[in-house]
């Protein structure tokens, strides 16, 4: 079903949203030879919290996506202030019609539309718009989501998994969140596999499912 997926886009409000929602689905789809590109619409500078620099950030983001075998020009790293989306609504909206427009891709994930965080919520409604005629499948965080249509599986391999969890352990200045550690991402891996008679996967929300 994915073989004529070529380019996928990953739209991740904050740095490390997308490795939490599908890294190993990324690890997946580099091995298969896909283009997968990984914009970043925040660097979250105001929250970031001391002794880290303010532009940690950059430099983890960065090193993530290199562990998961993203292309550095592959990655997109955007500038908005972090719980400030709303008001650049329109901006960003813009910023995904250009990517739609050089990229051209075959598949868009990003978060849930039933997302409570604010600017994850921007993201996931002005990513429908700007990819509206593209298969989108919205990846799940438990810890924002009020509700989560468990539609659609993608199965790894252990391998793929240990590629997630390393790149997330990129992420030295987020590491106090108490869904930032091995035990919590092995275990929602393995429930969701068990989900579908598999040792591990990530689950999507079907927003939007194209058959070419």
């Amino acid at each position: 079903m994915t073989s004529n997926i070529k380019r996928v886009i990953i739209l991740a409000p904050h740095t490390d949203d997308g490795e939490f929602g599908c890294g190993a689905t990324i690890a997946k789809f580099i091995s298969e030879g896909k283009d997968v590109y990984y914009a970043a619409f925040s660097l979250a500078e105001e929250s970031v919290q001391p002794p880290f620099p303010k532009d940690i950030l950059r430099t983890e983001v960065t090193a993530a996506t290199k562990v998961l075998g993203i292309s550095p020009s592959n990655l997109l790293l955007y500038k908005y202030r972090v719980r400030h989306f709303a008001h650049h609504r329109q901006e960003i909206l813009e910023d995904l019609v250009q990517l739609n427009r050089r990229l051209e891709p075959d598949l868009v994930f990003m978060p849930s539309l039933h997302d409570l965080h604010q600017d994850h919520s921007t993201v996931a409604m002005e990513g429908l718009r700007a990819f509206k005629k593209t298969s989108i499948l919205g990846y799940e965080l438990p810890w924002n989501n009020l509700n989560f249509s468990t539609n659609c599986f993608i199965p790894f391999t252990e391998k793929e998994l240990t590629v997630k969890i390393k790149a997330l352990d990129c992420y030295n200045s987020q590491k106090g969140r108490n869904y930032a550690h091995e035990e919590f991402i092995r275990s929602l891996s393995v429930t969701r596999g068990t989900q579908i008679g598999a040792r591990y996967a990530e689950v999507f929300e079907a927003v939007r499912w194209i058959i070419k």
